[in-house]
């Protein structure tokens, strides 16, 4: 019953961003229009008033009705037309909850960080189960290390039942389920779509600022000006979008940390090692070029959730062995 209630779980959330998502404004040839200054990507669909004049008339260039909707500071959730499930249920409370927490703060790079912090806390027991995960595999890695050893030149089809049998036995003894691990992965994607549906439907976050970075701004439009040259690179730095750069590569070491604390690499078999490491490399390496083109929020989004994701697996590290080194010493 428990597996049919997560399957159906992780199915809905899958399948909910389907309905309600963003549509971007085209102009006549059916390009998608952005912003002069950041080169975000304008969504037809957004929530409130924008207030920079340049994106108004943008807005009331290709026809797009504003004037009805609301100013983000008085935003409801409840009010306007219905938009979905996926709308209702997760682009408008988070819209919302970021609203609200950025007026209080006076800052919506700081708002992101706490309503990302906060889902985080909610998600706990969920994501917790996952760092359990990885750490009973580096504790079964010797066990499973001689179980690799023993079936090493035995390859027919009995040994493999075998290999297969007390391999289970040693996920048993160690409380390991292999399924449990991806659960979080399921929902953590749902929870992205929707941090970057909402920061891109709201022109209050893309219009806003955090420690000097424009919150709509890429980094590859602040330092290349969306195209690619060494001219422009070299310019960066005199210019001071340089700064942009530091962006992924703070993607890029909150993601490896991130993946090495979590994703127990160290277990399994030789050849299921290097299966992972390489599958986990690809995934660094995207997703660091993809944060190049990807607007600041859902940059400080990403960085702030693998942090969180980082301190998580260290403490419970922590706790493991202190609960190990307790037994030994009661034995």
């Amino acid at each position: 019953m428990k597996k049919k209630i997560i399957l159906c779980l992780t199915i809905l959330l899958l399948t909910l961003p389907l309905s309600g998502c963003t549509t971007y404004l085209k102009d006549d040839k059916g390009k998608i229009v952005k912003e002069e200054t950041t080169g975000q990507s304008l969504a037809s669909n957004i929530l409130c008033k924008p207030t920079n004049k340049d994106v108004i008339k943008t807005y009331d260039k290709n026809k797009v009705n504003i004037k009805k909707l609301p100013d983000c500071s008085s935003f409801n959730p409840g009010a306007g037309k219905y938009g979905g499930i996926w709308e209702t249920l997760f682009i408008k409370p988070l819209s919302f909850l970021i609203i609200q927490i950025g007026r209080v703060l006076r800052n919506y790079g700081w708002a992101i960080i706490v309503v990302t912090i906060l889902i985080r806390l909610i998600i706990f027991p969920i994501s917790k189960k996952s760092a359990m995960q990885a750490e009973n595999m580096k504790l079964a890695q010797k066990d499973l290390t001689k179980l690799e050893k023993k079936y090493k030149n035995r390859s027919s089809q009995e040994d493999q039942m075998m290999q297969a049998q007390e391999m289970m036995a040693i996920y048993k003894k160690y409380d390991i389920n292999p399924m449990s691990g991806c659960l979080f992965s399921f929902i953590q994607m749902p929870l992205f779509f929707a941090f970057l549906e909402s920061l891109n439907r709201l022109p209050i976050i893309f219009e806003g600022k955090f420690l000097g970075f424009k919150l709509g701004m890429s980094p590859f439009v602040a330092v290349f000006d969306g195209k690619f040259s060494f001219d422009a690179l070299i310019n960066c730095f005199a210019n001071g979008t340089w700064i942009y750069i530091l962006l992924p590569v703070c993607v890029a070491l909150a993601t490896f940390f991130s993946f090495k604390l979590n994703s127990g690499v160290s277990s399994g078999s030789e050849e299921q090692q290097q299966q992972m490491k390489l599958t986990l490399n690809i995934m660094l390496v995207f997703i660091t070029f993809t944060s190049l083109t990807m607007p600041v929020s859902i940059i400080i989004y990403w960085i702030t959730g693998s942090l969180f994701t980082i301190i998580q697996a260290e403490v419970i590290r922590r706790l493991k062995n202190g609960r190990s080194n307790k037994k030994r010493i009661k034995k």
